[in-house]
């Protein structure tokens, strides 16, 4: 796994070509599928949720107004779609634990 402590889609991949015997090829493709699925979801306005590990919610965001912090201004902000990540309890205990 990488040593930077940033979990990559390689290491996803080595992890399955490891554990479950598929080559490596093979598990890329598995991890690529699932992340284009979950995209494809996301991108129609579905939220996707990983049980165990925690959810992928959408929202919409109205327009409001906001502040250039430097010379104080007042802009409207566009409406947007934005995308949370709620960890479910379990991830977070396993967390928490260390």
């Amino acid at each position: 796994m990488a040593s930077a402590g940033t979990l990559t889609r390689a290491d996803l991949a080595e992890t399955i070509s490891r554990k479950m015997g598929f080559s490596r090829t093979e598990s890329l493709d598995f991890v690529e599928s699932i992340l284009r699925h979950m995209c494809s979801a996301m991108t129609d306005g579905e939220n996707v949720k990983i049980s165990g590990f925690g959810s992928f919610v959408l929202r919409d965001k109205k327009e409001r107004i906001g502040r250039n912090p430097k010379t104080g201004v007042e802009v409207p902000i566009t409406p947007r779609r934005v995308m949370t990540f709620r960890a479910s309890q379990i991830l977070k205990d396993r967390i928490a634990k260390g």
